[in-house]
């Protein structure tokens, strides 16, 4: 793999390795549509000719002088045709959360000085159209689907165009290992977002010690669905095509249930929200069974709970999984589309609790750990089974080295380390130290080997009287309860912990019916005593988990869940606990009374 300098190389490789027949493929007007790594190859250099006519390119070849193409998009093959045609011409492409909202928007296009955008439908183009009298660099729009009174992307391709095309490949050849890829601003639970610069060789670097990370073999497919512009879902995109895996994107997330079911995919990547969803999918369909197909889903789950990798559990608790796997466990694998050999975890963490039950029921779970700044990955949980322990986020991978500071912060070095943030070089000094890179979570190594998370660091706070508590431990337990959707325990400065919690109203209602209770909206539910009582007593139970200090001693409980929309979620499902707090101040207020 060491002739790889470049993310656009994958194309090349791909076609000298395995050229595949659908190497990206979506929906579109509802049928499956495959494109070819020819013709991936075509578009993409025809697409760079096309935005080199425009004045697009390379500039001086400074971070400053290369010109900037910002992208809001879902995921689709046009997506990555971008990406790779931008890159071949050394401008910088600054992908957008299409969920952005306007004043972000404003402040990236801006700050990146982007003259040329590209997105997906009309309601984005209508999106950036509300800010373009106030971006003075922005000159063209392009959309991906046809929009009345818009570019469509297509207009910049010209077949005919050789010696545009012979211009791009020389422009391509100049390209170099450490030139600038690719700018992703950082969402950010807190202030302006800023743009992290990475380079080829740092998103490369990362691509390359990947690679045996994930399943042997060829003949493999994935689907896609987290954004592509978070930088985890990118990383692992080009892991595919220069392993040749073919790529099938998602209709949107609504409809991955099915997609799942057409495309058969051995692999993809989520976030721990999305597997949680599954999962009370799952237990919902079980607590719909009734008789004997209760009882057996109900001994396979309790089975599984008790699941361990890299131990040997006795022949009695083998034969029993295997008779669980059979009867029980091969719909779950069925309603994936029965081809998975692992998911891909990142982007916050996962309950302990899950990625045992679903490994368990033969759908290995491999959760990693990595940050934007880092390429992302810093270790991650193999494959094969003894690279992988319950409870950590999997060894480091090669090339990347972590040390512990005092405060138990985790520091990270390698190749894969952002160049730095985008003008803000008063950022970049407070965050990368000595080369080491600052993460801001804390974490520990557990057997010399595995890297564990224990909280982030700015997290973490002080009652009044002077004691620490982590709360990710304390939600994440929480969560474990069929009646808990989000949680967020409070109490910086104050004599004990709280929590906001918002209940999994499906599963609260069905509780609720069953006790005789009538009116089921969410409002009257949480302020219904025999509700308080159940969430008093599931609360009571899981403190025994936790010393003194973390216990929660009180809660109010929330009437909807938190969500991207609402402004309390950040487009990869964290939780903005800073929105939370000034939003929920009276329930907290309620708490302190």
């Amino acid at each position: 793999m060491t002739e790889l300098r470049r993310l656009f190389d994958c194309i090349d490789y791909q076609l000298q390795q395995n050229s595949l027949p659908d190497m990206l493929t979506a929906k579109e007007n509802g049928q499956w549509k495959s494109y070819s790594t020819r013709e991936v190859r075509t578009l993409v250099d025809q697409l760079s000719a096309g935005l080199l006519a425009q004045g697009m390119g390379m500039g001086d070849g400074s971070i400053e002088g290369r010109d900037k193409i910002a992208l809001i998009s879902k995921n689709r093959p046009e997506w990555m045709i971008l990406d790779l045609a931008v890159q071949q011409i050394g401008a910088v492409l600054t992908p957008v959360y299409p969920t952005i909202g306007v004043i972000d928007l404003e402040f990236i296009l801006n700050d990146a000085k982007v003259k040329t955008i590209f997105v997906n439908d009309e309601d984005l183009f209508h999106k950036v159209m509300s800010v373009k009298d106030r971006v003075p660099t922005l000159v063209n729009i392009f959309t991906f689907e046809h929009v009345t009174n818009a570019r469509h992307w297509r207009e910049l391709l010209n077949p005919a165009d050789e010696s545009g095309i012979a211009k791009v490949h020389s422009i391509a050849a100049s390209i170099q290992y450490e030139d600038l890829a690719t700018i992703i601003y950082t969402s950010g639970t807190t202030g302006t977002p800023k743009g992290a610069m990475l380079s080829h060789r740092n998103i490369l670097s990362n691509v390359v010690a990947c690679m045996p990370v994930f399943p042997p073999g060829s003949n493999l497919r994935a689907l896609s669905f987290l954004p592509l512009n978070h930088v985890f879902e990118r990383m692992v995109t080009y892991v595919y095509l220069f392993r040749s895996v073919p790529v099938y994107y998602a209709e949107s997330l609504d409809t991955i249930g099915e997609n799942l079911k057409e495309v058969r995919p051995n692999m993809f990547t989520t976030v721990p929200r999305l597997l949680e969803k599954v999962y009370d999918r799952i237990m919902a369909k079980g607590a719909e069974l009734t008789g004997i197909k209760r009882k057996l889903f109900f001994w396979a789950h309790d089975l599984a709970t008790k699941f361990e990798i890299n131990k040997r559990q006795g022949l009695l608790y083998r034969m029993q999984l295997a008779i669980a796997n059979k009867l029980v466990f091969s719909k779950w694998r069925e309603g994936l589309g029965n081809n998975i050999l692992c998911i891909v975890t990142g982007g916050a963490a996962a309950q302990v609790r899950l990625i045992r039950i679903f490994t368990a029921a033969g759908i290995p779970i491999m959760e990693g750990y990595g940050l934007t700044e880092t390429s992302p990955v810093i270790s991650v949980n193999r494959y094969q089974v003894e690279g992988r322990k319950f409870g950590t986020v999997g060894p480091l991978i090669d090339g990347v080295e972590v040390k512990i500071a005092e405060d138990g912060e985790i520091l990270c070095k390698g190749p894969n380390i952002m160049i730095g943030y985008y003008k803000r070089p008063d950022l970049t000094a407070e965050s990368i130290i000595d080369g080491w890179y600052h993460t801001g979570d804390i974490g520990m190594m557990v057997d010399n080997r595995f890297l564990k998370i224990t909280d982030r660091k700015k997290e973490l706070f002080k009652t009044s009287g002077g004691k620490y508590v982590a709360p990710l431990p304390i939600e994440n337990k929480l969560k474990e309860s069929m009646y808990v959707e989000q949680v967020m325990v409070v109490g910086a400065e104050h004599k004990f912990v709280g929590a906001l919690i918002v209940p999994a109203f499906p599963n609260l209602k069905d509780w609720a019916r069953k006790q005789g209770i009538t009116d089921l909206s969410n409002e009257a539910l949480i302020r219904n005593p025999r509700v308080m009582q159940l969430f008093k007593d599931l609360v009571e139970n899981f403190n025994k988990y936790f010393n003194h200090v973390e216990q929660i001693k009180k809660f109010e409980l929330l009437p909807a869940e938190w969500s991207i929309e609402t402004g309390e979620m950040t487009p990869k499902l964290s939780v903005k606990r800073k929105v939370v707090m000034e939003k929920y101040r009276n329930a907290i207020d309620r708490i302190y009374q």
